[in-house]
């Protein structure tokens, strides 16, 4: 029998009420009592992953250091943790069936009926166990997407009985639950938790701890009714307080002894007790009181969440530095040359972020000139440091209308192309230039002061790339290619010659961001930002 242990996390009648940062924040419990953690994500839609989904249906793309494009929940589970995940960490119904359907095109079944019991289970037992093998981590955590009832999540909850009945002392499960407030009376009812208990037995499942969300207080009496009807005793109910800061939960759950039912259930002994660390990271960043007003500028800016591990990448930097980061939205289609002068004035930096295809493009562009032209600070993030070159040749080089092939095919300057190797790929899916890319960086660049070394390794998601027939046009308007990728000579980093702060990037460096260990990007351009602000 495995000495390894598995936590399962799953979410009770209503979605969208934390089961990531709860899961998350057990992950760090853990870590701070010594143990390795690995995390994985199930998610029951039958997309193969969500690289071709719209943000505004599914928000950020968070890609792992191997190229998996995954749920940004992952994201949260890598700030907490601080490990690196893998593709196997992101599991879609998509991904099982296509993998069972492929392996009976092949005959790997050998004629047999291919049936959701036992073949798509079996598969997403296949991945848990994966996982296991090569992280060789203590504990594995992972959720279970979706919602208890969805049809479409029942081999999931089946996968999780048997990997529970093949080890019965290592498995735990955690259920989340909303416990909601009648309006009026403000009364707090237990009977969705109830439902959804039910419904978890029904599956063969016995829930070791609730994790409950509600906007008040949860008191003796609601715990000890719940512990009545669900079957579970009162120190595995637990609840997930609205914090001020999402990095609290874990602290949260100490104080209220989680740390020490889950070391009693799986039969744990801690290794260490590190949440101090933690406790002194929250209560720095409690303690920051300088505000920055950031403008992202940028296409999806109706839903937040389409830019999730950029805003807390901004806010993690900004605490760490002693500033509160207040981000506006700004929506780069209504930016125009009438207005782009007006609504840019008030902002003490500008972060144009990644994005696809040509609507907003010509705001951003505008955002870039804006803050290059008064010297107020710029971070451009893949898209954004494309929109920076396109500004710079149009308007410093006085290349005119020089654009990408992204958003203008027939363009006389065609100074963003798509890679030579991507031209003739006709499935969109998976098939960007992802993941961990090296980047040398050049000697005596700001880039080079920055990260404090002459080569890094970051993540990436594109197709476009800065056309190498401009580099020269580029240079000679003040440019600075500061980063490129030593094995193909692609552009990674640029910066603006003689302005106090113009970076810009091809990868990602928001994917590495760490509450604790902000990406190098982000500090030092929240600390521009502060230092044009304060001192002037």
């Amino acid at each position: 029998m495995s000495k390894q242990k598995y936590i399962f996390v799953t979410g009770g009648v209503v979605s969208g009420i934390g089961k990531g940062i709860s899961a998350a924040s057990i992950g760090r419990i853990l870590k701070d009592m010594g143990f390795s953690v690995f995390m994985q994500k199930f998610d029951p839609y039958l997309n193969i992953d969500p690289g071709t989904m719209s943000p505004y249906q599914h928000g950020e793309v968070f890609v792992t250091k191997d190229g998996g494009e995954t749920d940004l929940d992952l994201g949260h589970y890598e700030r907490f943790i601080d490990v690196e995940l893998t593709k196997d960490s992101s599991v879609t119904s998509g991904k099982i069936y296509d993998l069972v359907l492929t392996k009976e095109r092949r005959g790997e079944f050998e004629g047999r009926t291919v049936q959701v019991i036992p073949h798509i289970t079996d598969e997403i037992k296949n991945k848990v166990y994966k996982v296991r093998d090569f992280s060789k981590a203590d504990i594995i955590i992972t959720e279970i997407g979706g919602t208890v009832g969805d049809i479409e999540s029942q081999p999931y909850f089946e996968a999780i009985r048997q990997i529970h009945s093949e080890n019965p002392d290592d498995v735990l499960f955690v259920h989340t639950t909303l416990v909601p407030a009648i309006p009026g009376s403000n009364e707090l009812k237990t009977k969705p938790t109830q439902h959804s208990y039910k419904q978890m037995m029904n599956y063969g499942i016995q829930p070791d701890v609730f994790v409950l969300r509600a906007d008040y207080p949860i008191t003796e009496s609601i715990r000890s009714k719940i512990s009545l009807f669900c079957d579970i005793p009162k120190e595995g109910i637990v609840q997930s307080e609205n914090c001020d800061l999402i990095y609290e939960v874990p602290l949260s759950f100490k104080r209220q002894k989680l740390d020490k039912f889950i070391c009693e259930k799986l039969k744990l002994t801690p290794k260490s007790d590190k949440s101090n660390k933690w406790q002194d990271m929250v209560d720095k960043f409690k303690k920051a009181d300088k505000v920055l007003n950031i403008a992202m500028v940028g296409k999806y800016i109706e839903l937040p969440d389409a830019y999730l591990s950029v805003n807390e990448a901004l806010k993690d930097s900004g605490y760490n530095e002693g500033y509160k980061v207040s981000i506006k939205y700004l929506d780069s289609e209504k930016i125009n040359e009438d207005n782009y002068e007006k609504m840019l004035s008030d902002f003490d930096g500008f972060l144009v972020p990644g994005g696809f295809g040509e609507r907003g493009i010509e705001g951003m562009i505008l955002t870039s000139k804006y803050a290059r032209e008064n010297n107020k600070a710029y971070f451009g993030i893949c898209l954004g440091m494309q929109v920076a070159v396109i500004d710079i040749l149009r308007n410093v080089k006085s290349l005119e209308g020089a654009n990408s092939v992204e958003f203008d095919k027939d363009t006389k300057y065609p100074v963003i192309d798509i890679m030579e190797d991507k031209k003739n790929i006709k499935n969109i899916g998976g098939t960007l230039r992802l993941g961990d890319w090296q980047c040398k960086i050049k000697e005596n660049s700001k880039a080079s002061e920055i990260y404090n070394s002459d080569m890094i390794v970051e993540r990436h998601r594109h197709r476009y790339e800065v056309n190498e027939l401009f580099k020269k046009d580029l240079e000679e308007s003040g440019v600075i290619i500061s980063g490129v990728n030593p094995q193909s000579d692609l552009v990674e980093m640029i910066e603006y010659k003689d302005h106090p702060h113009f970076v810009a990037c091809q990868f990602h460096p928001e994917f590495k961001s760490r509450p604790n260990k902000p990406a190098p990007l982000f500090n030092a351009f929240i600390k521009a930002c502060g230092k044009l602000k304060y001192e002037k």
